[in-house]
């Protein structure tokens, strides 16, 4: 039985997948940073996983399915996530960098069909795959293994995330908090940062001390200017989000309590429906089986 968002969010020990899914994050970013950074922001995060999931759903029989530019553009641009030319920029950008080729023979041909890259293809699977582990430290399940040795349910699972991810606003259009780093260039890599450094064990009633953090050193960790950093670190500050204990020198950062809550909160909704998506892949695998 798949966990419901409300359980989720709950749940006491949630706090401790979050950690574990951004440290992975984070080693998924250290292993291919370009790649990585196009889950950096909410929006670049809808745009691959539509993406993705289109490729997945493509039917031989019915050439205007599949991933291209049309389609892709409908999908995003009816939940108003992205306008048409910043669809087909980041379709550009997927394509100069080879995270996205040509459908072989479609070179030529309308409508121009594209399919991930291997490096994509592993890069999707690593993900859900962290997000299964994490849901596992809850319950002591078997997801991660049973996934791993059974790589077909991705083709059942991703479009259902992405699906149910883009359709509910709760995970669209994510609180005022999360949002201020979500909707920014590489905030995601900056919120999983300091999640995965958060101090749970030294809490505060109202903050997580989070450690010393060099913004010259993590600005040029992530790709970012240090002012863009710094910028969105002060915004934060202000909404009293983040802080720090040496406010003059600011080097020792402590993260509110309420804002985690929040993050965890949303985080959630997304949880959710891997966990439901992964579990109906199961159950539709064993049908095919049986």
């Amino acid at each position: 039985m798949a966990f419901t968002a409300e359980q989720l969010a709950g749940n006491s020990s949630f706090l401790m997948s979050i950690r574990f899914l951004a440290g992975r994050t984070r080693g998924m970013f250290d292993a291919g940073p370009r790649l990585a950074r196009l889950l950096a922001s909410h929006q670049r995060w809808l745009l691959t996983q539509t993406a993705y999931a289109l490729n997945l759903e493509y039917d031989p029989r019915d050439p205007t399915s599949g991933f291209t530019a049309v389609r892709l553009t409908g999908r995003i641009t009816a939940h108003k996530v992205a306008s048409r030319n910043t669809v087909l920029a980041f379709i550009e950008e997927l394509h100069t960098y080879r995270f996205i080729v040509h459908t072989p023979g479609d070179e030529r041909r309308r409508p121009r069909h594209f399919e991930p890259a291997e490096v994509s293809h592993q890069a999707m699977f690593g993900w859900i795959l962290a997000n299964l582990a994490a849901l596992d430290l809850l319950d002591g399940g078997q997801r991660a293994a049973f996934f791993q040795a059974n790589p077909s349910l991705m083709k059942l699972a991703q479009p259902r995330i992405a699906r149910h991810c883009l359709e509910d606003a709760a995970w669209r259009e994510p609180p005022e908090q999360v949002a201020l780093f979500l909707w920014t260039e590489a905030g995601g890599l900056v919120v999983d940062h300091l999640m995965a450094r958060m101090d749970i064990e030294n809490a505060e009633p109202e903050r997580f001390p989070v450690g010393r953090v060099e913004t010259r050193a993590l600005a040029g960790d992530f790709m970012m200017s240090r002012t863009h950093l710094q910028r969105l670190l002060a915004k934060a500050a202000q909404r009293g989000c983040l802080g720090w204990h040496d406010e003059t020198r600011k080097t020792h950062l402590w993260i509110s309590r309420n804002f985690v809550e929040e993050y965890c909160a949303w985080q959630a909704v997304k949880f959710a429906y891997v966990d439901e998506a992964f579990e109906w892949a199961k159950a539709q695998g064993e049908e095919m089986t049986a």
